[in-house]
This record gives C-alpha cells, sequence and structure tokens, in this order.
C-alpha cells in the first residue's frame, strides 16, 4: 500500500515540475515584451487579432483535434458571442451599467455555451458526415437569421459599441490600444491554459478514445454521445470568449463573422498548423494572420497563396506545421539535428528561390491582364522591370528551373542526412 502511494506522489510532483511549467512563463514573458519591440498601434491591433484567433482555433482544435469532429459551422459560436457582447457595452452605456470591460468576454463564452449547449443536443448523436453536415446547415441558418433578426444582428450593417463606457479597472479606461492588448493577452493565456487542463481531464482523454474508436468506448462504458456533448459545449464557451475579445477589439460585428467563409477559415487555420497537437492551432493562426495581414498589403493575391500552402500540407504534411516540427523531435534528442543544416540550407534554400520565381511569374500574369491601359511597369521583389517585355519571362523561368533543379540533386544528400540523423546504431527510430 505504502508503495502505491508513493508512486501516486510521485506522479502527482511530477504534474508540477518546472519543466512543465516553462512553455507558459516564456509564452507570459514574450506576451508582456512583444508590444515593446512593435510599438506601432497597427502592430499591436494584428497582435490582438493573433491572439483572437489562437483561442478561436484551439476552442476549433476541441473539437477537431480532439473529438474528430469536422465543424463547417462553429463560427456562428464565436459570432453570437461577439454580438451579445457589443450589446452589453450599448447597455452599459445607455443605462450605466457599473461593469467592468475585462470581464466581458465571460459574457460571450456563457452566451457561446449556450447556444453550443442547444445545438449539440441534437448535432453531437453522430460524428463524421452527420454532425459536419448538421453544422453547415446550422452556421447557414444563423448567418441568414443575422439578415433577418435585425433586433440582434443588425441587419447588413451590424452592430457597433464603445468599450470606453465601461467601468474603469485600476484607472485603466481601454482608450489604447496597447491596453485592450494586455486584456487580450490575459484572456489568451487563462483560455489556453484552461482549454490545455481540459485535454487532460478523463473527458479530454475519452474524447481522443471516441475520435479513435467509438465502439471500444462504449464497450468500456463510456457514452460517446456525452462525451462529444462535453466537448462541443466547452469548445463553444471558448469560441464565444473569442467573439468578446474581437468586439472589445473592433468594437462591431457584422455578418461576415459568423458566416461559411469565416467556419471555413479557422479550420484551414488548425489544419495548416497541425490538429494533431495542442499548439498546432497556435503556430497555424500566427501564420494566417501574418499572410492575411501582412502578405495582402503586397499583393492582391495572397488567397491563392494561402490557398496552395493549405493544399500542400494536405498533400505532403498532414501533421501541419507543428508535425514537421515535432518530426525533428527524435534528432534533436540524438543530439545529431546539426547533420541537417547544412543539406537544408542546400535543398530548401533553392526550392524557395523556385517558388518565388513561380509566385513572380503569377504576380506578372496578373499584372499583364489587369493593369491599366498603358501602364507597363511594375515592381516585384524591390525591382522595377517591364511586365511585356520578354526579357524578365528568360529571367523569371530560367531562375525557377535552375533552382528546381538544383532542389531535386540535392534530395537524395537530404535524405541521406535524415537517415543519418535518425538512427541508432544502423536501426531506425
Amino acid at each position: 500500500m505504502s508503495e502505491t502511494t508513493n508512486n501516486s506522489a510521485t506522479a502527482h510532483r511530477r504534474g508540477f515540475t518546472l519543466a512543465n511549467a516553462m512553455p507558459w512563463i516564456l509564452a507570459t514573458a514574450i506576451l508582456a515584451i512583444v508590444p515593446y519591440v512593435f510599438a506601432s498601434n497597427s502592430a499591436i491591433t494584428i497582435m490582438n487579432q493573433m491572439a483572437i484567433t489562437i483561442i478561436f482555433a484551439l476552442a476549433y482544435n476541441m473539437l477537431l483535434g480532439q473529438g474528430g469532429m469536422l465543424s463547417f459551422g462553429h463560427a456562428v459560436y464565436m459570432g453570437v458571442g461577439g454580438f451579445m457582447c457589443v450589446h452589453i457595452m450599448n447597455y452599459v452605456e445607455d443605462y450605466s451599467l457599473p461593469l467592468p470591460l475585462p470581464v466581458l468576454p465571460l459574457f460571450g463564452g456563457l452566451f457561446g455555451l449556450g447556444l453550443a449547449t442547444i445545438v449539440g443536443s441534437f448535432s453531437t448523436r453522430k460524428a463524421g458526415t452527420v454532425f459536419a453536415m448538421i453544422s453547415l446547415g446550422v452556421g447557414e441558418l444563423i448567418a441568414a437569421c443575422s439578415v433577418i433578426i435585425v433586433v440582434f444582428f443588425g441587419g447588413e450593417e451590424g452592430v457597433s459599441g464603445d468599450r470606453t463606457y465601461g467601468l474603469p479597472v485600476f484607472g485603466v479606461e481601454f482608450l489604447q490600444q496597447i491596453e485592450v492588448y494586455y486584456l487580450t493577452a490575459f484572456w489568451l493565456l487563462l483560455s489556453a491554459f484552461l482549454m490545455y487542463l481540459f485535454s487532460r481531464t478523463p473527458i479530454g482523454r475519452m474524447a481522443n478514445a471516441v475520435r479513435d474508436n467509438p465502439e471500444r468506448a462504449e464497450f468500456l462504458g463510456y457514452s460517446a454521445r456525452w462525451v462529444r456533448f462535453f466537448s462541443f459545449c466547452a469548445s463553444g464557451f471558448f469560441a464565444g470568449i473569442a467573439g468578446g475579445l474581437f468586439a472589445i477589439n473592433y468594437e462591431i460585428l457584422t455578418e461576415e463573422n459568423l458566416n461559411l467563409v469565416q467556419s471555413g477559415a479557422i479550420l484551414l487555420i488548425t489544419f495548416l498548423g497541425g490538429v494533431g497537437f495542442f499548439f498546432g492551432p497556435i503556430i497555424g493562426a500566427v501564420v494566417f494572420t501574418l499572410l492575411q495581414t501582412v502578405l495582402s498589403l503586397e499583393t492582391e493575391l495572397w488567397q491563392l497563396y494561402v490557398g496552395a500552402l493549405f493544399v500542400a500540407t494536405v498533400m505532403y504534411f498532414p501533421g501541419g506545421l507543428a508535425g514537421i516540427l515535432m518530426m525533428h523531435v527524435p534528432a534533436i534528442r540524438l543530439g545529431k539535428a546539426r547533420l541537417l543544416v547544412l543539406p537544408y540550407i542546400k535543398t530548401l534554400l533553392p526550392a524557395v528561390i523556385g517558388t518565388l520565381g513561380i509566385a513572380a511569374m503569377i504576380e506578372t500574369v496578373f499584372h499583364v491582364r489587369h493593369a491599366a491601359t498603358g501602364e507597363a511597369e511594375m515592381t516585384l521583389f524591390w525591382t522595377t522591370f517591364d511586365s511585356h517585355a520578354v526579357l524578365p519571362w528568360i529571367v523569371m523561368i530560367l531562375v525557377t528551373v535552375a533552382a528546381f533543379w538544383v532542389t531535386r540533386k540535392n534530395l537524395p544528400e537530404l535524405k541521406a542526412a535524415w537517415h543519418e540523423a535518425n538512427t541508432i546504431g544502423g536501426t531506425p527510430l
């Protein structure tokens, strides 16, 4: 008995080691410092959007990654939570309610939880195609209601509010964007931590079992439907929190916040980051937000490149960007990661150059077809040239072909280095 007690105590202590807490400590430090590195209001707004997207992606991953439930309408829970928070903002302004702004996302989460409870009561009876089609139908239904039920959704113009009428917190009235950033960062850390804890609970563990083999979970005495239902409700709650933060940050909600496009975007983000890992959606949200905000300033075809990246991820890296990172863990543990540095440079650098060459040709074709009459010059990669001339095309084609030829030539060396880095005494891991 004493040995069993000691083992339990040891396992309990292992759950609170410094190594387990270090990622959260680093995340807190990074979130605290980054506004001083990127101090402009536009950069802080982008970081706010990034944090909101991370919460939403983690909430969606509770369905897709942990529970195996593919939803095509999950944006409605974020959207209705945001609409509710905007209305509360207006009530605070109209009736002078003593409600501090930092607690507003909680109301969005509760409203998202309420809607998820209603929808989940019938949508989680089955998984797979049935659940996906029900989620699509519910999403389209609520999106259609947004232009009909004007009292709540505001019609096509949406609903706007003013966050500054809330009760000041320690003298902070949230007039500046950096104040909103720290509020968003607080809810990001809290929500991510709670979702991580949920994944470690018996319900979270059983969600993985129901995802992989629902029949076996039923045989062990667990109801697959109720496990899916609780996961669905928890996901709706955190999606509502993301909606509340969106309302605080932008002070307006429209039909675009809960339509099919938004639901498809969060699916893309989650899968791009990696649904098999808790931190995968975080990577996907960061990458997608940067592409959406930074790349869209450089080209009108940014959605084409995002779509191509998504297709390449599905075809060649189903584990997402997080899966690519985790592939290198065995080599790092063996101390052989250095063997991959030079082969990566020799293979990936020309591959990137070749990819940029293809993008250059696409941009040139787009400029030729859509530029104003007589406007032949265009600037690409800090170089100005005539898009109608033959010489730029010859250069782009030659650089692209040469780059991919070098990549193909160096692939065997990369494969050999990868095998060596992941081998112990001639036995691959």
